[in-house]
Protein backbone atom coordinates (compact mmCIF):
# COMPACT_ATOMS: atom_id res chain seq x y z
CA UNK A 1 0.00 0.00 0.00
CA UNK A 2 2.80 2.40 0.85
CA UNK A 3 4.44 1.99 -2.60
CA UNK A 4 1.16 2.78 -4.30
CA UNK A 5 0.83 6.02 -2.31
CA UNK A 6 4.34 7.08 -3.33
CA UNK A 7 3.70 6.65 -7.04
CA UNK A 8 0.17 8.03 -7.22
CA UNK A 9 -0.53 11.73 -7.44
CA UNK A 10 -2.08 13.43 -4.47
CA UNK A 11 -4.59 16.22 -4.99
CA UNK A 12 -2.06 18.74 -3.63
CA UNK A 13 0.47 17.58 -6.23
CA UNK A 14 -2.03 17.84 -9.07
CA UNK A 15 -2.88 21.39 -8.07
CA UNK A 16 0.79 22.30 -7.64
CA UNK A 17 1.78 20.83 -11.02
CA UNK A 18 -1.07 22.65 -12.77
CA UNK A 19 0.06 25.90 -11.16
CA UNK A 20 3.70 25.29 -12.13
CA UNK A 21 2.69 24.64 -15.74
CA UNK A 22 0.62 27.82 -15.73
CA UNK A 23 3.61 29.69 -14.31
CA UNK A 24 5.80 28.40 -17.16
CA UNK A 25 3.19 29.30 -19.76
CA UNK A 26 2.52 32.79 -18.38
CA UNK A 27 6.21 33.57 -18.00
CA UNK A 28 6.77 32.65 -21.64
CA UNK A 29 3.83 34.80 -22.77
CA UNK A 30 5.09 37.79 -20.75
CA UNK A 31 8.53 37.48 -22.37
CA UNK A 32 7.33 36.87 -25.94
CA UNK A 33 8.65 40.23 -27.09
CA UNK A 34 12.20 38.99 -26.52
CA UNK A 35 13.56 36.67 -29.25
CA UNK A 36 13.88 33.15 -27.81
CA UNK A 37 14.53 34.44 -24.30
CA UNK A 38 12.30 32.90 -21.66
CA UNK A 39 12.27 31.06 -18.33
CA UNK A 40 11.00 27.69 -19.57
CA UNK A 41 14.39 25.93 -19.57
CA UNK A 42 15.15 27.17 -16.07
CA UNK A 43 11.75 26.04 -14.83
CA UNK A 44 12.08 22.58 -16.43
CA UNK A 45 15.49 22.02 -14.88
CA UNK A 46 14.35 23.35 -11.48
CA UNK A 47 11.24 21.16 -11.45
CA UNK A 48 13.31 18.15 -12.53
CA UNK A 49 15.85 18.68 -9.75
CA UNK A 50 13.02 18.89 -7.21
CA UNK A 51 10.41 16.44 -8.54
CA UNK A 52 12.52 14.12 -10.75
CA UNK A 53 10.17 11.95 -12.89
CA UNK A 54 7.07 13.84 -11.81
CA UNK A 55 8.50 17.01 -13.43
CA UNK A 56 7.14 15.59 -16.70
CA UNK A 57 3.63 16.43 -15.48
CA UNK A 58 3.98 20.23 -15.41
CA UNK A 59 6.20 20.03 -18.49
CA UNK A 60 3.51 18.35 -20.60
CA UNK A 61 0.71 20.46 -19.16
CA UNK A 62 2.79 23.45 -20.31
CA UNK A 63 3.22 21.90 -23.78
CA UNK A 64 -0.52 21.33 -24.03
CA UNK A 65 -1.25 24.90 -22.92
CA UNK A 66 1.13 26.17 -25.59
CA UNK A 67 -0.73 24.13 -28.20
CA UNK A 68 -4.16 25.15 -26.96
CA UNK A 69 -3.37 28.85 -26.99
CA UNK A 70 -0.98 28.93 -29.95
CA UNK A 71 -2.68 26.38 -32.15
CA UNK A 72 -1.52 22.82 -32.70
CA UNK A 73 0.48 23.73 -35.81
CA UNK A 74 3.70 22.30 -37.16
CA UNK A 75 5.66 24.64 -34.86
CA UNK A 76 4.22 22.78 -31.87
CA UNK A 77 5.19 19.21 -32.85
CA UNK A 78 8.84 19.51 -31.69
CA UNK A 79 7.61 20.69 -28.29
CA UNK A 80 6.44 17.12 -27.71
CA UNK A 81 10.08 16.03 -27.45
CA UNK A 82 12.35 19.07 -27.32
CA UNK A 83 11.65 19.97 -23.68
CA UNK A 84 11.82 16.31 -22.68
CA UNK A 85 15.43 16.28 -23.90
CA UNK A 86 16.27 18.98 -21.34
CA UNK A 87 14.38 17.02 -18.67
CA UNK A 88 16.32 13.87 -19.61
CA UNK A 89 19.67 15.66 -19.56
CA UNK A 90 18.84 16.99 -16.09
CA UNK A 91 17.78 13.53 -14.92
CA UNK A 92 21.15 12.15 -16.04
CA UNK A 93 23.11 14.63 -13.92
CA UNK A 94 24.30 13.27 -10.57
CA UNK A 95 21.95 14.23 -7.75
CA UNK A 96 24.73 14.31 -5.15
CA UNK A 97 26.81 16.91 -6.99
CA UNK A 98 28.43 19.53 -4.76
CA UNK A 99 26.49 22.82 -4.70
CA UNK A 100 29.34 24.69 -6.42
CA UNK A 101 29.33 22.16 -9.26
CA UNK A 102 25.54 22.47 -9.60
CA UNK A 103 25.88 26.26 -9.86
CA UNK A 104 28.19 25.74 -12.85
CA UNK A 105 26.75 22.61 -14.50
CA UNK A 106 23.04 23.50 -14.45
CA UNK A 107 23.39 26.86 -16.26
CA UNK A 108 25.74 25.27 -18.81
CA UNK A 109 23.28 22.44 -19.56
CA UNK A 110 20.44 24.96 -19.84
CA UNK A 111 22.61 27.12 -22.12
CA UNK A 112 23.54 24.20 -24.37
CA UNK A 113 19.89 23.25 -24.76
CA UNK A 114 19.16 26.78 -25.98
CA UNK A 115 22.13 26.67 -28.36
CA UNK A 116 21.04 23.33 -29.79
CA UNK A 117 17.36 24.26 -29.98
CA UNK A 118 17.39 24.79 -33.77
CA UNK A 119 19.20 21.50 -34.36
CA UNK A 120 16.78 19.65 -32.09
CA UNK A 121 13.85 21.35 -33.83
CA UNK A 122 15.11 20.67 -37.37
CA UNK A 123 14.03 17.03 -37.90
CA UNK A 124 10.36 18.00 -37.81
CA UNK A 125 11.01 21.00 -40.07
CA UNK A 126 12.81 18.75 -42.54
CA UNK A 127 10.00 16.18 -42.57
CA UNK A 128 7.09 18.64 -42.67
CA UNK A 129 8.61 20.90 -45.34
CA UNK A 130 10.36 18.12 -47.31
CA UNK A 131 13.80 19.63 -46.80
CA UNK A 132 16.86 17.76 -48.00
CA UNK A 133 20.03 17.69 -45.90
CA UNK A 134 21.49 20.87 -47.40
CA UNK A 135 18.22 22.77 -46.98
CA UNK A 136 18.00 21.59 -43.39
CA UNK A 137 21.51 22.90 -42.73
CA UNK A 138 20.54 26.25 -44.24
CA UNK A 139 17.42 26.33 -42.06
CA UNK A 140 19.56 25.62 -38.96
CA UNK A 141 22.15 28.25 -39.96
CA UNK A 142 19.52 30.91 -40.58
CA UNK A 143 18.14 30.40 -37.07
CA UNK A 144 21.53 30.17 -35.36
CA UNK A 145 21.64 33.83 -34.23
CA UNK A 146 18.36 33.20 -32.39
CA UNK A 147 19.81 30.03 -30.87
CA UNK A 148 22.73 32.11 -29.58
CA UNK A 149 20.27 34.53 -27.96
CA UNK A 150 18.36 31.55 -26.58
CA UNK A 151 21.59 30.13 -25.13
CA UNK A 152 22.55 33.47 -23.55
CA UNK A 153 19.13 33.82 -21.94
CA UNK A 154 19.23 30.24 -20.71
CA UNK A 155 22.71 30.77 -19.25
CA UNK A 156 21.58 33.83 -17.30
CA UNK A 157 18.31 32.28 -16.09
CA UNK A 158 20.07 28.96 -15.48
CA UNK A 159 21.94 30.64 -12.65
CA UNK A 160 18.67 30.64 -10.70
CA UNK A 161 18.15 26.86 -10.87
CA UNK A 162 20.11 26.04 -7.70
CA UNK A 163 18.66 28.77 -5.47
CA UNK A 164 15.12 28.18 -6.77
CA UNK A 165 15.35 24.40 -6.33
CA UNK A 166 16.68 24.85 -2.78
CA UNK A 167 13.88 27.31 -1.98
CA UNK A 168 11.32 25.00 -3.55
CA UNK A 169 12.50 22.00 -1.52
CA UNK A 170 12.45 24.07 1.68
CA UNK A 171 8.88 25.26 1.00
CA UNK A 172 7.72 21.77 0.03
CA UNK A 173 9.18 20.27 3.21
CA UNK A 174 7.47 22.98 5.26
CA UNK A 175 4.15 22.16 3.58
CA UNK A 176 4.86 18.41 3.91
CA UNK A 177 4.90 17.75 0.17
CA UNK A 178 8.23 15.94 0.45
Amino acid sequence: MKNRENTSLKLKEMILFAMLAALMFCSKKVMEGLPNIHLVGMFIMTFTVVFRKKALIPLYIYVMLDGLFGGFGTWWIPYLYIWTILWGATMLLPQKMPRVAKCIVYPIVCCLHGLLFGILYSPVQAIVFHLNFEQTLVWIASGFPYDVLHAAGNLVFGMFIVPFSELFEKLLRKQRFI
